[in-house]
């Protein structure tokens, strides 16, 4: 018998043992492919790649032990109790029986992804580590237009919008959104959950056209799974600032698509609700009387007529700030303190052509307050105390003069900055400099472009620092002790050549003296004068010259971190000299008006 010979019905060994095909696996579960790949995608289950194909190249293999993992979950049942259903909905119909169908379709099984969440993300941080993903779907979803022979529902596109909403409130809230990059697929931002990076993209405001090469009901599967993730971590996220989740929002701004700003308002109530006690107290006394109610509408009506007595509506200001005074504030990082102070006391103004949402997204988001044309804003187009209006036209008729007229452009470059940007590359009619992305690290790419140059002396203005030579490197800028001994250095070595040659230049001068005396001894008069004509006399040389002439002989052997350390140095000296001089000079002037007097 043959080492690895296995009779008939005995176990089997190796990858044939570990992996199973995607047809045997449904054979297994006793379902079809589309839930079969429905289960797939809940479960966070995916096909494996053995080193050996047993069955060919052309399948698809599963390892054995997700396929069991698959076969004990409970929603298997479900689906199969969901099919059973389908399949007499679909009967009745062709009967022509509606009333049995409508009663099929209302009892038929539902279920619900809470489990399967705390499964997968045993942590709050393992859910904000896979937010990236789930929150581009969620975003998409919330452009795309409701299509019934997609199977894309209305209710799916306004939960999906809602869902969206609330997490961009929450950063704009907490001050967390840190990089901004617009481009031609559309918007990306980058925010810093609880130490965690996230990223997502999110589409332009244009007509979306779906294409017919996407198997959507794939899509709307992991749709349901992110919405139900989303859900979750944006209400851990409310209640760790303190606010109530699900928020209740103002119908006529929800009516006005303004649900940012109705949710600003929500965190506004909200924040002062736990600030004052008064209106705390009176909060507690209305949910007591609530709660004996039965329906949970009326419930949340009062509510919502509350918070909307508690935020006064008259002032736009009051409506849009957010107030700080709210637990875990004080725990703030160094880039939530620096985000929440670029913007602060300007008053922004977005025209109809510019994108709102976004624009909206990323200026409260950096303390600052905006308002747009139109019905629910907080604040009209005629306000005095607007600082800039962000425009997006060739040309712009009616102007005011306390303000500026920027393009949107200016907002997301001041973001990626962190410092307000000059405007006047930005203003209407002008060609803005290049919008850089702040994804790109240009020192490892190897290519730093020059209006990234600009933003790091911008930059380094803003907070009074010193940018190094191109002589100098930056450790050597950290280090001021090895500059100085280098420069101390480099002079001693200098006025030591000078020294070295004002001897050879005085020896020289008194060889020729005894020269000359031996030839006026020897010879006649004329002869002498003579040859000294034709020797000629050195002069005595110039001591400033020899020191110029060692310094720019000891410049060329220098390497380019000390020459520009020695023109760094010189440049200094020079401009101390030259503001000592015009004091003095200032100074003389103010005697001499005063002697006049």
């Amino acid at each position: 018998m043959g080492k690895h010979y296995r009779p008939p019905g005995k176990k089997k060994e190796g990858n044939a043992a570990r992996y199973i095909t995607r047809s045997q696996a449904v054979k297994h579960l006793q379902v079809n492919l589309p839930v079969f790949r429905k289960l797939c995608i809940l479960k966070g289950v995916f096909p494996r790649e053995p080193k050996k194909k047993v069955k060919g190249n052309h399948h698809t293999y599963y390892h054995l032990k997700d396929i069991a993992f698959l076969h004990h979950e409970p929603l298997l049942e479900t689906f199969r109790e969901t099919r059973v259903y389908e399949k007499k909905i679909k009967k009745a119909k062709a009967k022509k029986n509606e009333e049995r169908a409508k009663r099929l379709e209302k009892s038929k099984p539902n279920y619900k992804l809470d489990r399967l969440i705390r499964e997968r993300y045993p942590k709050f941080l393992d859910a904000i580590r896979d937010l990236d993903d789930c929150l581009t779907m969620v975003h998409l979803f919330a452009a795309l237009p409701a299509l019934e022979r997609e199977k894309i529902e209305v209710r799916r596109v306004h939960n999906c919008r809602r869902l969206s909403h609330e997490w961009q409130a929450y950063i704009s809230r907490s001050h967390k959104l840190r990089k901004v990059f617009v481009s031609v697929k559309g918007i990306y931002y980058q925010a810093e959950v609880q130490g965690q990076k996230v990223t997502w993209l999110t589409p332009h405001a244009l007509q979306q056209v779906l294409s017919e090469d996407i198997d959507y009901n794939v899509m709307l599967t992991y749709l349901e799974f992110n919405e139900t993730l989303l859900a979750f971590v944006n209400c851990h996220l409310y209640h760790s600032i303190n606010v109530k989740y699900p928020p209740i929002l103002d119908s006529r701004l929800e009516a006005l698509a303004a649900d940012l700003y109705a949710l600003s308002r929500w965190f506004a109530a909200s924040s002062r609700a736990l600030v004052d006690p008064q209106a705390s107290s009176v909060s507690g006394t209305e949910q007591g009387q609530s709660q004996h109610k039965e329906t949970s509408a009326e419930e949340s009506e009062l509510r919502l007529a509350q918070l909307q007595q508690q935020l006064p509506s008259n002032e736009p200001g009051a409506l849009m700030h957010l107030v700080e005074d709210v637990a875990g504030e004080d725990e703030e990082d160094e880039d939530t303190k620096e985000c929440k102070k670029l913007f602060k006391n300007m008053k922004f103004f977005l025209s109809r052509e510019v994108p709102r949402e976004s624009l909206l997204f990323v200026i409260p988001a950096f303390g600052g307050m905006v308002s747009w044309e139109g019905d629910g804003a907080p604040y009209d187009e005629n306000d005095e105390d607007i600082t800039h209006q962000i425009v997006d036209r060739p040309s712009q008729t009616r102007r005011i003069l306390s303000r500026d007229y920027v393009q949107p452009q200016w907002v997301f470059d001041s973001v990626n900055a962190r410092i307000i940007l000059p405007t006047e590359d930005y203003l209407v009619g002008r060609i803005p400099p290049p919008h850089l992305s702040p994804f790109v690290d240009n020192d490892a790419e190897g290519y730093v472009p020059d209006y990234a140059e600009t933003i790091k002396r911008l930059q380094a203005a803003a907070k009074n620092q010193v940018l190094p030579l191109p002589g100098v490197g930056e450790e050597d800028m950290e280090d001021p002790q090895s500059l100085l001994a280098e420069g101390v250095i480099d002079r001693a070595e200098a006025n030591e050549a000078a020294e070295r040659k004002r001897k050879m230049t005085a020896h020289q001068m008194l060889y020729n003296e005894e020269i000359e005396k031996e030839l006026r001894s020897s010879t006649s008069i004329q002869t002498t004068s003579v040859e000294k004509m034709e020797v000629g006399e050195e002069p005595l040389p110039d001591l400033q010259q020899v020191v110029e002439d060692t310094t720019s002989m000891s410049k060329v052997m220098m390497s380019r971190k000390k020459r520009g350390l020695l023109e760094a140095i010189t440049k200094g000296k020079q401009r101390k000299k030259d503001q000592i001089n015009l004091l003095k000079e200032r100074k003389r002037k103010v005697e001499e008006g005063q002697k006049s007097n």
